[in-house]
């Protein structure tokens, strides 16, 4: 006599939203545009820091310029502005790339919810790109306010403004890089979503410029980078935002964008 056991339903297999962060964290440390744009990313925020940096401090030795007025914490982090591309192109290089590769109908196949496939690949870019920046933000200040000390005009991170400044710095490029990232996942073509990326960031506060004086005006503090940036001023600068607002413009325009890619990443083929 023999006795049967019931055969239970086969139960759908979850990957988990953990697993897929796991897995886009190895994607993301496992290519080499990685490195090479933090690379570009360190000299642009360090070297070009310490170039200025230099350069004031002669200045003001040989008495070409005055320290009346310096805004030092804005001097030593001169070079973010550089790193800024440097992680607007690693935000649009996570995603476009993929789709270039073709790479994205294996993630799709095996990850089938789209949305959080983009909500993993947003979070591990965020993630990553904050404590590079941050690193890199801190060490750009500590290295020019110690170039700038022989002319007395250093500032210790305690300064009012200094760690804000520092802190904000961090953000910001983390901030542009998202921006990058939801352009990509947007247009996800590599050269049309750089092409976007510099469009909105650099082009948009030249055709600004153009527009009349009264237009120019009103608009030209809210454009992405003018507005961003705003969190790196220690001094006042005759901006109408104030540097978290104006952070906050600059997180609009990325979110916008994520936002805009969330929508469609559904409704088109991959």
């Amino acid at each position: 006599m023999t006795s049967t056991v019931p055969l239970r339903p086969a139960q759908p297999h979850t990957i988990g939203f953990g697993n897929v962060r796991r897995s886009e964290f190895t994607k993301l440390r496992s290519v080499r545009s990685t490195y090479w744009t933090a690379l570009v990313a360190a000299l642009g925020a360090i070297a070009v820091g310490v170039l200025i940096c230099i350069q004031w401090r002669n200045n003001v030795l040989a008495g070409k310029d005055s320290v009346d007025g310096l805004d030092a914490p804005l001097i030593s982090l001169n070079g973010l502005y550089l790193a800024q591309v440097a992680f607007g192109t690693l935000g649009v290089l996570v995603i476009s790339s993929e789709y270039g590769t073709g790479m994205i109908r294996a993630t799709v196949a095996a990850v089938p919810q789209r949305r959080a496939v983009l909500a993993a690949k947003g979070i591990v870019f965020a993630a990553s790109s904050l404590v590079l920046a941050e690193i890199l933000s801190f060490s750009a200040f500590g290295i020019g306010q110690a170039i700038l000390a022989p002319t007395h005009a250093s500032v210790s991170i305690t300064a009012p403004g200094a760690l804000r400044a520092t802190v904000g710095g961090g953000l910001y490029l983390t901030a542009v890089g998202l921006l990058g990232f939801g352009l990509g996942a947007l247009i996800r073509h590599t050269a049309g979503a750089l092409s976007a990326f510099f469009g909105v960031l650099f082009a948009s506060t030249a055709l600004v410029d153009l527009l009349p004086t009264s237009w120019r005006n009103d608009l030209i503090d809210y454009m992405p980078a003018n507005s961003g940036s705003q969190i790196l001023t220690t001094a006042a600068n005759g901006s109408v935002l104030g540097p978290w607002s104006g952070l906050g413009v600059l997180c609009s325009y990325a979110a916008a964008a994520i936002l805009a890619a969330c929508v469609l990443v559904t409704r088109r083929d991959v």
